[in-house]
Parts: C-alpha cells; structure tokens; sequence
C-alpha cells in the first residue's frame, strides 16, 4: 500500500502515522515547502521498517523526505510566501523558477545525450551517451516507489512535460539499434521500469529478444525497488512473471542486470531485501550496487564499508561509488571530492578484497564517467589526479589529467586545470 504522492504531507494516510506525527509542526511545515519544489514520494514499507522515527538522524528518514536546507534560505522564502498567498498562478511560477535554477537533467541529457537516426530524425525517449549503452526510458515506468530527494531523474517526477524523458514505443529503438551494431547493452531507466506491471515490462523485453540483435549482449534495468519495495519480487500478484522475465534473457542468451541502488546499509538488513535478492539471483541474473556518496546519509568510511561487505555477502557486486550530481538539492547532499576519495580510501581498508570492484569517487559529468584516482604532488603543485572512465568521445577513454587542488569543490566544474592549463582538454 503507498502512501500519499502529494506535496501537502498533513494529508492522507502520513497524517495517521504515529511517528510522522511526532514530528515538530516546524518540520513539517518546512517539508511542505520544500516539498512544491522537489517530488515527494513514499510508501508503508518504507515508514514502517526501513526508518527508525527515535532517530532525528536517520537516514533513509534523510533520504526520501523533504528537508529544509534542501532550498537555499532565498529559495526557501520565495516559494513560502508564494505558498501562503494562496495563489496558485503565483506559486506555480516560483516554483518553476526556483527548479529551473536547480539545473535539471545535468549533462547534457536533453541535447547532447539526444540520439538521432542517420537521416536526422531525433529519437525520443531515449539517451546514447556511451557508445556501448543506450538508455530507454518507457513511459510507464517514469515514477518510483518513493523518491530519494538526492536523485538527478528528479525532473521526471515533477509533472513537467517539458522536462520528461519517456517513450512509450520500443519498435524505433530496436530501428536505432539496428543501425548502430557497435551497441552491447540496453539500459531501462526512468524512473523506475519495475513499477511497471510485469505484463507490460515483459512486451517491452519480448520485443528486444524477438529483434533477433546480435550484438545486444546484455538488457539492465535500473531500479530502487529492492530498497523501496522488495515485494516486487516476492508476493506481489505480478512478481513470479517479472523474475521469468529476467529468466527470458538468460534463456535468450544475454545478460540481465539489475542495477541496484543501496544507500545505506540499513536497506540491505531487511529481511525482505534479502528475499528478494535470492529470488533475483536464483533466475540467474546478475545484481550490481551503486550509491552516491550522502552527507548525512553514508559520509562515514565504518558505513560505506559495511554496505559493500553485505552487499557481497548477499551475493551483489559493488559497482560504483559516484559523487553527487550537479542538480538538485546538491549543495544539500554534496561531499567534497577531497573528502570523498579520502572516504573510499579508508572504506576499501576495511573490506576484503572482493568489495574492492567498486570505483570511486566518480563523477558522471557532461564529457563522462570521471574518476577522482587521487591527490598527489607533481612540478610542486598540490593536485588531483582525475581520469575518464568512459566518455561521448570513445578515444577519451582511460585518459588521466590533472586539476589544482581544491578542498571544497563537489564538482568538476568547479575545479581548474592544473599547470596553467587555460581549460580541460574536453572543453578546448
């Protein structure tokens, strides 16, 4: 059962939970507020055991409710007033100031990341960014269980067309892919596509296996849900035709992924969590675990080593340990890189080395997948040593470079060339 999408949180049945009820008025007045600008999404599985309402830090209470310092104290005040007015129009615009000011959809995603057919024509719906992967953001599956107030898809959540990625028809993807055999591997993102029903997942999938691609060697699928709703893999009316779902690609001969996003390793002790992962595994698919680094939610090296530890013994892969992107409640959110590589360091010291497959600090930024590899001393300059993972441009893979040192910065825009350099080679 969910509990209300809605931004006023007095209402529905939050409004009966006890320990939402404890809350201060203050607290939930600001949630109120914050809550027109970032979406707001939750459900009982979540309020009921994931959060520890004793606890005013919690963190999974941190992650997926609204939170006062998420709008800067300007922000904050101008959509306050706009709200107390009680004019709609009014508020409506401040709203859509304030969230056009947060930089949605970073990246390039609504330009450069666009892919087009070879006779021009703009493909919707979908994001070609590496030239192994392609994103594919079905419609249906452009919401989630609940919402973590630190996700960059927060554009898709707000109910602005004009900010939305989403398609509802495969038949021109599987066209595109036919034109580009260099692709491997089919991403399904949103969103989330597992909040779709089972029936209508499965004719996307089935559409992609009876395509007859070769050179499809893997389907992903992005996901939240074994932290939000396991029971989507365990007793909804559904969940046995979304795992012989997965069980289709295998048998097909390709690869299915699930990548999972734990934040905490809160999410991992819940025994429905677990349940849900040996289901998943048992069809033969793969799980790979992803987080960005939280303040307040995993900045502490004991925290991120003991959530890769479990996520290995519950038979996951931990995958990548991202910075947090440059949208949103980022300023919120955000850990210095400094402090960032400082924290994976000392994280990978306390596990065995079998957790040692996560990379990080990374920043999924405009020109690609960049790894903070450290900070080091060269030509007796204090720097950081940075290189790209993946990127747009395949012959920048791999490639190291060097930025001045800055311990306060949280992104690569933030951070100059090293040696004088004018700009970054990316941006030359």
């Amino acid at each position: 059962m969910e509990l209300q999408i809605a931004q006023d949180l007095s209402k529905g049945l939050l409004a009966q939970h006890a320990g939402f009820n404890s809350l201060p008025k203050a607290t939930i007045h600001d949630m109120q507020v914050v809550a027109h600008v970032f979406p707001f999404r939750v459900n009982n599985y979540v309020v009921d055991h994931l959060i520890d309402w004793g606890n005013p830090a919690d963190p999974i209470f941190r992650l997926t409710f609204p939170q006062r310092h998420m709008l800067s104290d300007e922000d904050f005040a101008r959509v306050e007033a706009a709200m107390r007015s009680g004019e709609k129009a009014r508020l409506n615009s401040v709203v859509t100031d304030v969230r056009n000011h947060l930089n949605p959809h970073p990246s390039g995603q609504m330009t450069s990341n666009v892919p087009h057919f070879r006779d021009g024509t703009l493909l919707s719906g979908v994001q070609h960014k590496y030239e192994r992967t392609v994103l594919f953001f079905p419609r249906q599956g452009q919401s989630c269980h609940a919402y973590c107030n630190f996700c960059f898809r927060w554009p898709q959540f707000v109910g602005d067309p004009s900010l939305r990625i989403e398609t509802s028809d495969i038949d021109p993807l599987i066209a595109y892919l036919r034109e580009h055999e260099e692709i491997r591997d089919v991403l399904f993102t949103g969103g989330d596509p597992f909040i779709m029903r089972s029936g209508l997942l499965r004719r996307y999938v089935d559409a992609l296996l009876s395509a007859n691609l070769e050179h499809i060697k893997s389907i992903r699928f992005g996901t939240k849900a074994l932290t939000y709703w396991p029971y989507r893999f365990t007793s909804d009316d559904d969940s046995t035709e979304l795992l012989e779902c997965l069980t289709s690609i295998i048998k097909a001969g390709k690869h299915a992924t699930i990548m999972a996003h734990f934040n905490h390793p809160n999410e991992l002790a819940a025994l429905p969590a677990q349940e849900a992962l040996k289901r998943i595994q048992n069809c033969g698919a793969q799980v790979r675990t992803q987080t960005p680094l939280l303040r307040g939610i995993n900045d502490n090296a004991q925290v991120l080593a003991q959530l890769w530890e479990e996520q290995v013994r519950l038979g996951c892969i931990p995958y990548y340990l991202f910075a947090t992107r440059d949208t949103g409640a980022q300023r919120f959110f955000g850990v210095p890189l400094a402090e960032s590589l400082a924290l994976y360091v000392e994280a990978l010291h306390g596990v065995s080395r079998l957790a040692a497959t996560v990379r990080g600090p990374v920043m999924s930024s405009d020109p690609g997948k960049i790894l903070v590899q450290g900070i080091s001393e060269v030509l007796g300059q204090k720097v950081f040593v940075l290189q790209l993972l993946q990127s747009r441009h395949t012959e920048w893979a791999g490639r190291l470079f060097y930025a001045q040192y800055d311990p306060r910065a949280l992104w690569i825009n933030e951070l100059k060339p090293a040696f004088g350099e004018k700009a970054f080679f990316f941006d030359l």
